[in-house]
């Protein structure tokens, strides 16, 4: 099937995107793979300026336009941050549309970047209508994560590191958003590691791309109940679905006990605070373990971004 990311396009954001994203650690987490009971090999994307691997994609998008450009876009904090660094850069106007849940570091962090913010709805969803309606008001350019595919490109240069290392990779767990990481990393991994299977990673209270992927149509829910805001979807791209097929092998939910496990696990192995949406693939291999057992595992730590009481709250 004709794909919409492309994978000559990965190879060639690989080249664009600032260094800074780039070739970020990956390596066998031999303490916490003997705690897991399976090899894990960490892809740490929580060392750059915006402690996420989200700028990979804002940086491609970004590069594509004139600047003086005008964006609006909607966002949890992380693709706001990369959108925002990305832009400043490149002498582009942005305004983010967040909920008014936002994690407050996240959207301070926007406007140090030199984003405008809005808060607005009580959900991520909610805040992309209204940043969509706003976009459309104005006849301002609405950038979307995952819809837009060069995001998702951005993201496959991470799936391009992985397929340089060293040893095999059996599975994959990444975590489910609106699909820019897994398609990307997905498309670009199986390239040239067809074996590798990839599994999906959503929680249990955001489970609306994974039904959707499983069921093949479009279902919604009318909110969510997760702390890994960042994958906290209510409302699927339809487009993200269809990239999913051929590229994504299966979908695991996990729970909110099992993500703050992950979470104190990874601190306590890797010495790294990482956020609830950046931890969802070792939360899927501490909660089905079986399905993980002896294999050798890969996963994407995708972003870090914690307020002081979250890191007291989730990490003590």
């Amino acid at each position: 099937m004709t794909h919409r990311l492309s994978l000559a396009r990965i190879r060639q954001a690989a080249g664009i995107i600032d260094p800074v994203f780039l070739h970020s650690p990956q390596f066998v987490a031999e303490s916490l793979s003997a705690e897991l009971g399976a090899r894990i090999v960490v892809k740490v994307e929580t060392a750059n300026p915006i402690r996420s691997f989200k700028g990979r994609g804002a940086e491609f998008f970004v590069s594509t336009l004139a600047p003086g450009s005008e964006l609006i876009t909607a966002s949890a904090g992380n693709f706001g941050q990369a959108m925002g660094y990305a832009c400043r850069k490149r002498g582009v106007a942005l305004t983010v549309y967040a909920s008014v849940q936002a994690n407050p570091m996240k959207v301070e962090r926007m406007r140090a970047l030199g984003a405008k913010v809005v808060l607005v709805g009580h959900d991520f969803d909610e805040a992309k209508l209204a940043a969509r309606a706003a976009a459309q008001a104005a006849g301002t350019r609405f950038v979307e994560d995952s819809l837009d595919v060069e995001t998702g490109e951005g993201a496959g240069t991470i799936g391009l590191e992985l397929a340089g290392f060293a040893e095999r990779i059996d599975l994959l767990a990444v975590s489910l958003g609106n699909g820019a990481l897994a398609c990307g990393v997905g498309l670009a991994l199986k390239a040239a590691s067809p074996k590798t299977r990839l599994i999906a990673v959503q929680a249990a209270g955001a489970p609306a791309m994974i039904e959707s992927f499983q069921e093949r149509k479009l279902i919604s829910h009318a909110s969510i109940a997760t702390i890994a805001d960042g994958i906290g979807v209510r409302l699927p791209i339809p487009e993200s679905i269809s990239d999913m097929i051929g590229v994504v092998d299966e979908g695991l939910l996990v729970s909110e006990e099992a993500i703050k496990a992950a979470m104190r696990l990874a601190h306590r192995h890797l010495g790294l605070v990482v956020e609830p949406s950046g931890v969802v693939g070792l939360a899927a291999v501490l909660e089905h373990r079986a399905r993980f057992a002896a294999k050798s595992v890969a996963t994407i730590l995708t972003g870090g971004n914690l307020t002081d009481e979250q890191i007291q709250a989730w990490l003590s």
